[in-house]
């Protein structure tokens, strides 16, 4: 497989069906920020040691693969026995957060994101997730999707605010909690 076409050059790209669409499109953005979301879950796998965090981040990553391929369904074409993001997959992603809750100390306080160096790039993919989110949102506003997405990327955001927090307390790296500023003031 080649890895360029020549067929993007005039801003354009290519979907499932041989449909092209302009590269600022609602859609391609979207498929854009998984895109970049992906990224910094590989960056965040790279940094991690522990062996369930780090397949827990392959199988996100392959999973926003399939996420991509769903979002590169046009309308017509956007049948659920070809979608590959499911409601076993959301409920899925919520068992995990449970079981990885077990070992953290109860939230009393809004944490501010941070610690180790890969805590803190699960933070910036939490925010990523969350941008992705709004994009598909927005997507949504004009174009069918398959409607399992936004589900989906809602309950990642809270799986990598999770994983961050648990990659901290592994560590024994302390929580930053936010201060208001009465308590900022108070020196």
């Amino acid at each position: 497989m080649r890895i360029y076409t020549r067929t993007g050059d005039t801003g354009e790209t290519g979907l499932y069906g041989n449909t092209r669409l302009d590269k600022d499109s609602q859609r391609i953005k979207a498929i854009g920020d998984i895109d970049e979301l992906n990224a910094f879950l590989g960056y965040a796998h790279s940094l991690i040691s522990d062996t369930d965090i780090a397949d827990q981040l392959n199988r996100m990553q392959s999973e926003l693969f399939d996420l991509g391929a769903d979002l590169a369904v046009l309308d017509a074409h956007c049948q659920s026995d070809s979608l590959r993001i499911s409601k076993d997959l959301v409920l899925e992603q919520e068992r995990m957060i449970d079981c990885l809750q077990q070992e953290l100390p109860p939230i009393t306080y809004f944490i501010l994101p941070g610690g180790l160096t890969s805590a803190s790039v699960l933070h910036l993919a939490r925010t990523v997730c969350r941008r992705a989110e709004r994009r598909v949102v927005s997507l949504k506003k004009s174009d069918a999707i398959n409607p399992e997405i936004l589900q989906y990327l809602n309950r990642m955001s809270d799986l990598l605010f999770v994983l961050a927090r648990v990659v901290n307390h592994r560590a024994g790296a302390p929580e930053i909690n936010w201060k208001s500023p009465i308590e900022r003031d108070k020196r």
